[in-house]
């Protein structure tokens, strides 16, 4: 796997591409995430590009949410996947984490004076089924 970051507003995108299972990857997303916990980081995990995920990959996403959260910071989810949407959901961690399509009210949900459009879960899976039926 593969990690990209960069900055919006200072707000940290960690772009993954590949797949966020055990082992390594689990690790890169941990390093990344929760880098200088004492700067209080919001970070964004954007899984446009991963094409998998496993339990233990979730459970990194859930380690790192409840540790910036805990340290002061937030974690958002940017762009799963049908299959990794339907696993939030399987698990109840739908509920848990903030999870949006657009990068930019990704990054206005840590402004509290910004609307944010919410995250409709019935209009993606739609979409998502719209867009297979067309190719």
């Amino acid at each position: 796997m593969q990690i990209k970051e960069r900055q919006r507003e200072g707000i940290r995108i960690l772009d993954l591409e590949g797949s966020l299972v055990a082992g390594e990857p689990c690790q890169q997303l941990r390093e990344h995430a929760t880098a200088d916990l004492a700067s209080k980081p919001r970070v964004v995990v954007n899984l446009a590009e991963v094409d998998y995920i496993d339990s233990s990959g979730l459970g990194m996403l859930v380690n790192c949410f409840s540790t910036l959260e805990r340290n002061g910071g937030g974690l958002r989810i940017l762009s799963p996947s049908e299959r990794d949407m339907e696993l939030m959901v399987l698990t109840k961690l739908a509920t848990v984490f903030q999870v949006f399509n657009d990068e930019q009210e990704s990054v206005n949900s840590f402004f509290p004076d910004r609307v944010i459009k919410k995250f409709d879960i019935l209009s993606f899976v739609q979409q998502q089924r719209k867009a297979k039926e067309s190719k």
